[in-house]
């Protein structure tokens, strides 16, 4: 082999590997910081990007894998998620419990997250740790424990404002765990245990109660029906005494009429009747084992000589 040919795939390996380290492919959602001989240089896009080899070199900085610090020369611009250990915090009542928490993020300004600190995610970890114990401090136990969407608040808002110099956008912030200490979690469960008792003895209290009103308003009830069936039933009766006396009255008016055809007008009616109801009672006055002699008085004998014959028969009758 020649040296002309040595030297020709030499210089064709050299030009591959040349353009290999001039050619960088930046992925959607990505970038890359390039120093140009220690000085920055640009922020590389997603795309073809042409730099120029041994001068021009990508930033290494420390970026969290699989919650690890690793480095890397890729920027991720996508929305991130930290998930924080546990860590020892302490209320406003000196109760010390356990707590983490979920830290969403996104870089919006590539150059800041490089150059103005040293590790982002150290950094915005310790910075979050620090942060939740001081709003843990201002609380007690009991509003630790029902103040979630709050707590949650105050921690995305601090850590905005305190990232914002880093180049970061804090999205929200997620409590995940807050684990009190055991002689808290038995006193709670005590508390429940009784609380769930009182609405118990409240429910059956008030179960008792409306049985009982229950009961009463069905026993008005039943009075009040019978009350009404028992006015029903003596308007029915007095409705039924009204109509025969009426039957009656007009049974009367009809026999009058009758007496009045036959007897003429020579005779009063009613004093022929009246005659009737004496002989009807005297016939049972004589009918009884004890009636000797019965007294008239003077206008019966009237009403008696009123009617032709009346006299004979009450004769006999003596």
């Amino acid at each position: 082999m020649s040296v002309i040919t040595v030297f020709l795939i030499a210089l064709v390996v050299l030009a591959v590997v040349f353009v290999k380290m001039a050619v960088v492919i930046i992925p959607q959602s990505e970038t890359k910081i390039v120093e140009r001989l220690g000085k920055y240089y640009a922020t590389l896009g997603p795309g073809i990007n042409i730099i120029i080899p041994f001068m021009d070199r990508a930033k290494t900085i420390v970026t969290m894998y699989r919650g690890r610090y690793a480095y890397s020369t890729t920027i991720d611009l996508s929305e991130q998620v930290y998930d924080f250990d546990k860590q020892n915090v302490i209320t406003k009542d000196n109760i010390q419990m356990q707590i983490n928490a979920l830290l969403y993020f996104q870089i919006v300004d590539p150059f800041k997250a490089v150059y103005e600190i040293n590790n982002l995610p150290n950094a915005i970890e310790k910075l979050t740790q620090t942060t939740l114990r001081n709003i843990i401090g201002e609380m007690e136990l009991d509003q630790t424990l029902t103040s979630r969407d709050t707590i949650n608040t105050k921690l995305r808002a601090v850590l905005d404002d305190a990232t914002n110099k880093w180049g970061i956008k804090v999205n929200r912030v997620e409590l995940q765990d807050i684990i009190p200490p055991a002689s808290v979690l038995q006193a709670m469960e005590k508390q429940m245990q009784a609380e769930r008792n009182k609405r118990a003895t409240i429910l059956t209290s008030e179960g008792q109660k409306q049985a009982e009103i229950l009961k009463s308003e069905g026993e008005k009830t039943s009075t009040i029906n019978r009350a009404e069936a028992a006015k029903q039933q003596e308007i029915l009766r007095a409705e039924g005494e009204a109509q025969a006396r009426i039957r009656k009255a007009e049974a009367e008016a009809i026999a009058i009429e009758k007496i009045t055809e036959a007897v003429g007008k020579s005779t009063n009616p009613a004093n022929y009747l009246l005659a009737q109801k004496y002989i009807q009672m005297m016939e049972q006055l004589a009918q009884g084992n004890q009636a000797k002699t019965v007294f008239l008085p003077f206008e019966a004998t009237n009403m008696l000589g009123s009617l032709g014959g009346i006299k004979e028969l009450f004769k006999e009758k003596e």
